[in-house]
């Protein structure tokens, strides 16, 4: 079991923090406990925006801090902006990682605050995660995973402090839904976004992930979800294809993480 207390010394430890803040369950984690910890001159949860960031995180991210009284700011990031970004390497996460805190940086240093952290956790450091080398690079602490917390850690103690999304499924960014080596648009993030807003408005729950493969959108899902996308199929392909698609696919495999780098190992 996690010890919030322990996590609470080791924020103490860091001066005044300024956190990079997406609304998961990690980053949210953080915002509680460091607004707790190092009150409102000590502490700033910092959310960068831009076309792929999901509206519904940036509204769950905002009522989080609301309700948890957490210190936010919002700025924009201009990722798309960079045509090493744009194009979609497998190392895409390093450019928009970069852009973040390359802005974080100078806003950190302008306020006075000592640490600039992220809500990386021990689990992470095991993944395909080119951004933890854009972290390094500009001294970035990562306060979970020095702790050595996992993520069923972060969730039990998320779980404790009665944030309520502590079982909330991941929510990379809408990039990672875009297949490696097909531009990032502003119109294909669109694309993702409102075909998993639509899944989810049918009932779709757990883990979801709509991949963009240029023509086609191949709808990975949990069991269950799997199910339910079956009997409304008709509406799913009409409604997806109204958006732009001239395929859609049910993955028979179900959600996977990491499942654009399967394909990008099958190509």
């Amino acid at each position: 079991m996690a010890d919030i207390t322990q996590l609470e010394r080791h924020l103490a430890g860091l001066g005044r923090v300024l956190l990079g803040y997406s609304g998961g369950v990690d980053s949210a984690l953080l915002g509680v406990v460091g607004a707790r910890t190092l009150g409102p001159k000590g502490f700033l949860a910092v959310m960068g925006i831009s076309p792929s960031y999901p509206e519904a995180q940036r509204r769950q991210a905002r009522d989080l801090a609301c309700r948890f009284s957490i210190p936010s700011l919002e700025i924009e990031t201009h990722e798309l902006d960079d045509p090493r970004y744009a194009s979609n390497p497998t190392n895409r996460c390093y450019f928009c990682k970069n852009e973040l805190w390359l802005r974080l940086r100078p806003l950190a240093a302008s306020r006075g605050f000592d640490t600039v952290i992220d809500g990386t956790n021990a689990d992470d450091l095991g993944e395909h995660r080119p951004g933890a080398r854009a972290a390094d690079e500009r001294g970035v602490r990562s306060p979970l995973a020095e702790l050595g917390w996992t993520k069923p850690a972060v969730r039990g103690a998320a779980r404790d402090l009665g944030i309520p999304i502590w079982d909330a499924p991941a929510q990379p960014c809408l990039a990672s839904r875009i297949r490696y080596g097909l531009e990032v648009t502003p119109q294909r993030l669109k694309q993702v976004e409102e075909a998993e807003e639509f899944l989810r408005g049918v009932g779709v729950r757990g883990n979801l992930r709509v991949r963009h493969l240029g023509s086609l959108a191949r709808i990975e899902v949990d069991g269950p979800g799997q199910d339910l996308l079956r009997q409304r199929w008709a509406e799913v392909a009409r409604s997806l294809g109204g958006l732009g698609f001239l395929q859609v696919e049910l993955d028979p495999a179900g959600y996977r993480r990491g499942g654009l780098l399967v394909l990008e190992g099958a190509a």
